[in-house]
Order: C-alpha cells, then structure tokens, then sequence
C-alpha cells in the first residue's frame, strides 16, 4: 500500500474512534428504546399482566386494530389540523413579520429579541401563561371582552374553539422560528435588486413577488417542513390546557398514546400507535431531506 493510502487508512481509523463514543451514547439513548419501543408493539403487554410482555404469538394483531380503532384515526385527523392550520400562520405571520421588522433601527432589533422569547421558553411554561389566558376567572383577554361588553365562552372546553386554542398557543409559542429563518433570508438579497426594480418603476407589492419571494421561499418550504416534522410535540399544551378534550377534539396521536398507555395500562397497544405516528414523522424527515438535496441540485 502507497504512503497516501496509510494515511487515509490511519484517518479513517482515527475519525471511526472519535466518532464511536459519541455513536455508542446516542445508540444508547434514541437507539435502544426505539428497539424497546417496536418490540413492545408485537406484544398484548398490559402493565396489569407483566407476562404479557414476551408474548410474541401474533405479532401484528396490534396494527390489525389500528385502522377499526374510531380513536387513533381520529387521532390522526385531529393531528392533520392542528399540524396544517399551526404550520401555516407560523410560515405566513412569521414571513410578514420578517417583513416588517427587515430594517435597521434600534427599536426594531429590540423588537426582534423581544418576539424571540416565547421561543425560548419551556414549553410547559408556555402551557401555563396559556391556561392563565384561557382561564375565565383570572384571564386578563376575558377581562378585556367584559369591559367590552363581549360575551365570550370559555375556550379550551368548547368544542368549537378547542382546536383553535391550542393552535393559537403554539404558533405563539413557535412563531419566532419562522421570523428567525425569513429575516435570515431576508438580509441575504443584495440592495441592488430592489433598487433596480424600484428604478424600473415597480411597486412595492411587485418587488415583493418578482425579487424578494424567490429568495426566501425555499427558506419557507423548510422552515414550514420542520414546523410540520415538531408540530407532534404539542403534548404540553394539550396536557395541560384541553386534556384532549372536549370529547376528543383536541385528542392528536402522541396524547391519544399517552392514554393508553398510563390510563389503560395499554402498554402494547399504545406502542403501536407510537411506532406508527413515528413511521409518519420519518417520512416527513426524508421529505425535508429531498426537498434539500432539491434545492442544492437546482442551485
């Protein structure tokens, strides 16, 4: 072997020993339980019968229930709304307040730090300012519509205004992402095309569509996919504000799991339903991937 080929093989040798810790630790914390977790969900396992746990004697009657199961695939559609309606006012008001705020003055670059915060925060943070604002008695938005003699019902137990509750309380909650990405975006288009354009006689609206769109809308297409990809980890809000409820209005996929397993002792059962809701969340995953290869390819 040459004296170069040594050396790539000495810097393969050395990159696989550096990376192996690292791999072993994350093998160990996402790797092992997702095993557990498929495992689990060829099982009957009820948390009342621990034996049930090794009972692999129809592997799939799990997922057989999945489809004649009125729950999980409301669950789904349940999900399907919140996921759709959320993603977009995140990408469309995120997008318009970029819009606005794309200038340079000290007021403005403390208003972008200042919308950042919801962000930041914990989300069972972000669960409890909400409940305070939902909740009637001691809500400073029902006091406001008392003084405006407007009646208003109480939102997180209608079930017509549930749904919409929990979505105003994560696009809230992950607005700023969206913001954050556009204003990148935004910063990154020359001047010079706007002044030409304003040159030519263009209005603002056409400068809008012709120069500016072009330029961050592959920033909204992957803004808005990982939005869709993390739009399932809504558990906090649900939990804390609805409990899935009314009825199950409010009752997504990853809460509906939850139920099953540490209210009905559903272990197996609730696996499956995990495990699929995962599949899902996968195929977003390598949506997002293509799209990026896409756009890298046409660059």
């Amino acid at each position: 072997m040459s004296e170069n080929g040594l050396v790539d093989a000495a810097r393969r040798r050395f990159n696989a020993l550096a990376l192996a810790p690292s791999l072993i630790v994350l093998f160990m914390i996402a790797g092992l339980p997702a095993i557990y977790l498929v495992v689990t969900s060829l099982t009957p396992f009820q948390l009342v019968n621990p034996g049930s746990s090794t009972d692999f004697s129809s592997p799939l009657r799990n997922y057989r229930l999945l489809p004649d199961d009125p729950r999980f695939v409301n669950s789904l559609w349940v999900q399907a709304k919140l996921s759709f309606w959320g993603v977009l006012f995140q990408v469309l008001l995120g997008m318009l307040l970029a819009l606005l705020l794309h200038t340079q003055s000290r007021i403005v670059e403390f208003a972008r730090t200042f919308f950042l915060i919801p962000m930041v925060l914990p989300p069972i943070v972000v669960a409890v300012i909400w409940k305070l604002i939902y909740t009637p008695d001691i809500s400073p938005l029902y006091y406001a519509a008392s003084l405006l003699n407007v009646a208003m019902p109480s939102l997180t137990s209608s079930v017509d205004f549930a749904l919409t509750a929990i979505i105003v309380a994560d696009t809230w909650e992950w607005l700023p992402f969206t913001f954050l990405m556009v204003l990148a975006a935004l910063q990154t288009i020359p001047d010079e095309f706007s002044e030409a354009a304003l040159v030519d006689g263009a209005s603002r609206l056409q400068i809008f569509y012709y120069v500016t769109l072009p330029f961050i809308a592959p920033v909204l297409v992957i803004s808005g996919m990982f939005r869709l990809i993390d739009s399932v980890k809504a558990f906090p809000l649900i939990f804390l504000l609805t409990g899935g409820g009314p009825g199950s209005v409010t009752e997504v996929t990853n809460y509906y799991a939850y139920l099953l397993a540490f209210d009905f002792n559903e272990i197996g059962y609730s696996s499956s339903v995990t495990v699929v809701l995962l599949l899902l969340v996968v195929a977003v995953s390598f949506g997002v991937v293509w799209m990026g290869r896409r756009r890298e390819a046409m660059a």
